[in-house]
């Protein structure tokens, strides 16, 4: 008779080791490519396969988000800031940033719980559902450089040749963009009303962040904006494009740096809890 005893235990990926977790993501990652892939692609084309208007939505909303602040600005009812260039130019190059971080993270956020019969049914990585939700506003701001290139055009302003860096400024958004959006889309897959409140705190958070007007130099919103990352993304685009270069660099490299920490630990995060995604959807 054996005297060996078998102990069943509960998957427990920390004990592999933090350094093999980072290295099984990255496999696995790679591996899942091409799902990622194909699932950017039908929600991309599924979101506009009704529409009227179809990816003209992407221009117009902030089109119209501009327009508005501009409204108010010739009214006296709100005042923009010292931006030495034409307003519409200023807003919408600001728009395009912020629109990849707001647009990313309600996309990240409704990734599982929109894929809800999928998840149950078919064992597979979680993580491609959530960076394929990345695809859409990213190619949502590449067609809004295009209004901004229309832009250059009517105010006859030549966009300095440091816009070409502009992949330095969008990846580092993207990830910190995935870095909450991962998150929230845990929280989302279990609590639904987190979409609800997302909504509302992006809205907000958009007034907080001078997306639409020249950051203020005193009080209490100009502290705030002094640890907003958002803003050092959005205000290094428009310098890179304006004038080829980044006036708050310090800044700036906190926020990528910022970035980079926050994604890592919501993607080892995301990993060791997916397992358990499904039963809660």
């Amino acid at each position: 008779m054996s005297n060996e005893i078998t102990t069943y235990e509960p998957d427990n990926s920390l004990k592999k080791g933090y350094i093999s977790i980072v290295s099984e993501l990255i496999s696995e990652i790679i591996q899942n490519r091409w799902l990622t892939y194909q699932l950017f692609r039908r929600d991309f084309f599924s979101m506009y396969k009704q529409s009227v208007i179809g990816i003209l939505w992407v221009v117009i909303l902030p089109i119209v988000n501009v327009a508005t602040f501009l409204m108010l600005s010739r009214s006296g009812i709100f005042n923009v800031g010292d931006i030495r260039i034409p307003y519409p130019l200023y807003a919408i190059l600001g728009m395009a940033f912020w629109q990849i971080f707001s647009t990313g993270i309600i996309a990240c956020a409704n990734s599982l719980s929109n894929a809800g019969d999928m998840v149950k049914r078919i064992n597979f990585s979680k993580k491609s559902l959530v960076l394929a939700a990345m695809g859409k506003p990213i190619v949502s701001f590449f067609i809004q450089l295009i209004l901004v290139a229309v832009l250059f055009i009517i105010y006859r302003i030549f966009p300095h040749p440091g816009i070409l860096l502009l992949p330095f400024i969008i990846i580092p958004l993207i990830l910190l963009t995935l870095g909450f959006g991962l998150m929230v889309a845990i929280l989302n897959a279990i609590i639904r009303d987190t979409g609800n409140f997302l909504s509302v705190a992006l809205t907000l958070f958009m007034y907080l962040t001078p997306v639409l007007y020249a950051k203020p130099k005193i009080g209490l919103l100009a502290q705030v904006t002094h640890y907003n990352p958002v803003y050092y993304y959005i205000s290094a685009g428009r310098d890179l494009a304006l004038n080829g270069q980044i006036q708050e660099l310090s800044g700036f490299l906190y926020s990528v740096v910022f970035s980079i920490l926050i994604f890592i630990f919501s993607l080892i995060v995301f990993h060791l809890t997916e397992t358990r995604i499904t039963e809660r959807i």
